[in-house]
């Protein structure tokens, strides 16, 4: 069985690594200062230029990009080519509405799939397997990505895209599927689904499932793992680097191995910004070294882990980081879908309510569900059951365009919602993830 998608990088030795990130790194420094204005000014702004930065040992000297940044060179600002070279885009929501647009190359799509196609070989995959595609497709980055991995790999590729469960299961038993690649939390539902159906992991050929786009537990894992009878294998990304590929897990199912080839990996105190040693627990920022439509230098990911060096049992040589633990900032992953406070905010002051609400996330039937509880001013209150539904209604909708998920609005009497120190608890989350 092949073990390796590209096995002369997978492991490579750690000077051959730190060689192609430093070759890598110079170039893309300067094909950002040459073609990305806005990065450019803030690389002035902090008195750095490309010839001060000759290797990795470098990296610290230039500015971070955040999501703000995202949000105020939307849409082209970070565009790093003619728009005549982009080839495709994919979208996230960004904090107040304003979509995050990545771009890619051809070139961006390859070495993207690639990525994708290590994954799949270190879950196990090779050209024999059926691989079932079970993220949504379209802006979203999860269904195409895994999509042309598995294309790369010679693995018949069956695009099934999001929900539809019947479906799901048809073709996994009529086209014997071996791997399935979707988030945890609808793998955890097929399982269900299944033996609703009366079917046991004998009767599936399943044998391995990619899942990614949210945060689940080890518990959530060992529970789909004896559902579906497979193995468990997590998936890393962003968007604003490419999608799942950026880092994924191998056999030892014990940390992500990060594409070192195309990202370079610090870990930082998020407070005081200072790069923190290899071990220690602070927020992941990747620079994607060969990226060249999108080019991010130094993006703080907001997510909180830990980064190791060792020996691992596949052989590959890829830095890994761990399951994230939480995160540095107020965004909550709903189904796969980023979720910000702040666009809720949005659409309740646009519909002529106060900023009083709370958001109340769980998950049942292992699907992430989404309350959203709002305060109705004085001047709006009513007992008018008819009128209230309408409101609701109204909230629900203008909700489903702005977070693209669905959300349930319940409108509830002034101040009752519990204030701490003056403000209202806007977050409670009751998944154990």
């Amino acid at each position: 069985m092949k073990r390796y998608f590209q096995e002369e990088i997978e492991c490579a030795s750690e000077e051959k690594l730190r060689e192609i990130q430093n070759k890598k790194l110079v170039e893309q420094v300067k094909h950002v200062w040459d073609n990305v204005p806005y990065y450019r000014k803030k690389m002035e702004e902090k008195g750095v230029t490309p010839d001060d930065i000759k290797s990795v040992d470098d990296l610290h000297k230039l500015p971070f990009l955040s999501k703000y940044d995202l949000r105020d060179s939307y849409p082209y600002g970070l565009l790093g080519v003619p728009k005549k070279d982009v080839v495709r885009i994919h979208s996230t929501s960004g904090t107040t509405g304003k979509r995050v647009v990545a771009y890619y190359t051809q070139g961006d799509l390859d070495l993207w799939e690639e990525c994708c196609a290590r994954a799949i070989v270190a879950a196990g995959g090779s050209e024999e397997d059926v691989v079932q595609v079970s993220y949504g497709y379209g802006l979203f980055t999860g269904g195409l990505g895994l999509h042309g991995g598995s294309q790369k790999v010679g693995c018949m590729t069956v695009p099934a895209s999001s929900g539809n469960t019947e479906r799901q299961i048809m073709f996994i038993r009529d086209l014997n599927a071996t791997i399935i690649c979707c988030t945890p939390s609808y793998a955890a539902y097929l399982g269900e689904s299944m033996k609703e159906m009366g079917l046991t992991p004998d009767d599936i050929p399943l044998k391995a499932g990619i899942f990614g786009a949210e945060a689940w537990s080890e518990e959530m894992r060992r529970d789909i793992q004896n559902t579906l009878g497979i193995k468990a294998f997590d998936i890393y990304g962003l968007t604003e680097l490419s999608g799942p590929g950026v880092a994924f897990e191998c056999s030892e199912q014990n940390g992500m191995h990060i594409n070192e080839d195309h990202f370079i990996a610090e870990i930082i105190d998020p407070d005081t910004e200072e790069v923190l040693p290899e071990g220690s627990q602070g927020e992941l920022v990747f620079t994607a070294i060969d990226k060249k439509a999108f080019p991010m230098l130094r993006y703080r990911t907001r997510d909180i882990c830990t980064l190791t060096r060792g020996k691992c049992s596949c052989g590959r040589t890829f830095i890994k980081m761990a399951k994230p633990k939480g995160r540095t900032d107020d965004m909550l992953i709903i189904r796969g879908v980023n979720v910000f406070p702040s666009q809720i905010e949005t659409v309740l002051l646009e519909h002529g309510y106060q900023a009083n609400y709370q958001i109340i996330v769980g998950r049942e039937n292992n699907t992430d569900t989404l309350d959203v509880h709002v305060e109705m001013t004085p001047e709006m209150f009513t007992d008018d059951i008819k009128e209230i539904n309408k409101r609701q209604a109204d909230l629900v909708k203008g909700l489903l365009s702005m977070l693209g998920i669905k959300a349930k609005v319940t409108l509830v009497a002034p101040k009752s919602i519990t204030r701490s120190e003056g403000k209202a608890v806007r977050v409670i989350d009751n998944r154990k993830i």
